[in-house]
């Protein structure tokens, strides 16, 4: 079981049915860790926000204080995270940018471009002389870099080191990097290279992929003010308690600071920042016994909670238990151990969490599923099925 913090179990216990499920956000829990992640950063080392990992206003807003600016990968995300937090910097980054979206980016005032392909290098210079004439516009190229030492092994999810949509090969992102050196595109700065290669890493990896990248970026010939190594910091699902190692990354990021004092480095971590501090609330609905095996059946479900269903892992999860039961009908009850908690869903893949150990388990406890804070409503497929939305509780115990 993975409890909640008391702030959160208090809301959870403290809603009516007909207000879960629910997101609960604990603000103040977030504003403690990422202090704890920017202490352990040296100080040429920036922290930008993967916004993609959570964007709802309060959680960018909590980050503020700790972070050097904000990444967005698209035209909606650039409009609301500039809304949410205005004049803060952006960097905008992913495949696929539109010309409408980019002209946005241009007319916000955008930071950083993070270049994918020689298209989007046409595509920006074009319409950085017609938007913005006069004003040399910031580019990092993103280059999907070949890592050969092992240290994408553990990776969960690879976005560079072999055949992906992201970013340009090598041979192909040298005569780009150098033709934007050169001044050949007068209405683009080549400020440095971009190579988020993968997710799930830990820190010993995570250092090792950053040296790789500077190393490469380094070995150019060109001058460059910026490397940024992305983020991907492990998660462990399977155990919460054990957390990326903050300051033996910062420790690696430093040697490598020392080793190249001319190059201000960023990262760009999400979910490895607002995991820990999101929980989705539910009760149970009814406990039934199937071939052997006991499900409970939650309010809710992946609709709302498509992570584990994602990553296909179970969502570690705390039973609190209610006593009140005010139907007259006869209450279900687990008997075994241990009880699967699926959703509503009509379909088998609809499953949150699986044998948890919950003996006892009646219909109306209520369930917290912890790490709920990244890549969790904003990814589920919401309208399946047209069940109501979850509410949303942000708490601030700091006030």
């Amino acid at each position: 079981m993975t409890p909640p913090t008391p702030a959160v179990r208090d809301r959870v216990l403290s809603l009516p049915s007909t207000e879960l499920p629910a997101y609960i956000y604990d603000l103040a829990a977030l504003r403690a860790h990422a202090a704890t992640v920017r202490d352990a950063l040296p100080e040429r080392v920036e922290l930008y926000y993967a916004a993609k990992a959570n964007p709802e206003p309060e959680i960018l807003g909590a980050l503020g204080p700790y972070v050097d600016g904000y990444e967005v990968s698209s035209g909606g995300e650039l409009a609301h995270v500039a809304k949410a937090v205005p004049g803060r910097p952006l960097a905008f980054g992913g495949p696929g940018k539109t010309p409408d979206e980019v002209t946005a980016a241009l007319e916000q005032g955008v930071e950083r471009f993070h270049v994918e392909s020689e298209y989007e290098l046409g595509m920006l210079a074009e319409l950085a002389r017609r938007v913005v004439p006069g004003r040399r516009v910031a580019v990092l190229a993103r280059v999907n870099l070949p890592v050969g030492d092992g240290s994408l092994a553990g990776s969960s999810l690879a976005m560079g080191g072999r055949p992906t949509p992201f970013g340009m090969d090598p041979a192909r992102a040298e005569p780009v990097i150098r033709q934007l050196a050169d001044g050949a595109y007068p209405q683009l700065e080549l400020r440095g290279i971009h190579a988020h290669l993968a997710s799930g890493l830990q820190a010993a990896q995570q250092v090792a992929v950053a040296e790789s990248v500077v190393s490469w970026a380094t070995g150019l010939g060109v001058r460059l003010d910026e490397v940024n190594v992305g983020g991907g910091m492990h998660v462990d699902y399977g155990d919460p308690q054990r957390r990326f190692d903050w300051a033996a990354y910062g420790t690696g990021l430093a040697r490598l600071t020392e080793r190249h004092p001319e190059l201000t480095l960023r990262i760009e971590p999400g979910r490895a920042l607002t995991a820990y501090c999101g929980w989705y609330a539910t009760e149970v609905l009814d406990v039934k016994h199937s071939h052997g095996e006991e499900f409970a059946v939650v309010r809710g479900g992946t609709h709302h909670l498509r992570t584990p269903a994602t990553k296909g892992h179970d969502q570690p999860c705390s039973v609190l238990p209610v006593d009140a039961w005010p139907h007259p009908w006869p209450r279900p009850a687990a008997e075994g151990g241990t009880v699967t908690l699926a959703g509503q869903l009509c379909t088998p893949k609809d499953v949150l969490a699986r044998r948890v150990p919950a003996a006892g388990l009646r219909a109306a406890d209520r369930v917290a599923f912890a790490l709920a804070g990244a890549y969790a409503w904003n990814i589920s497929h919401h309208e399946f099925l047209m069940h109501p939305r979850p509410g949303f509780h942000f708490l601030d115990t700091a006030g």
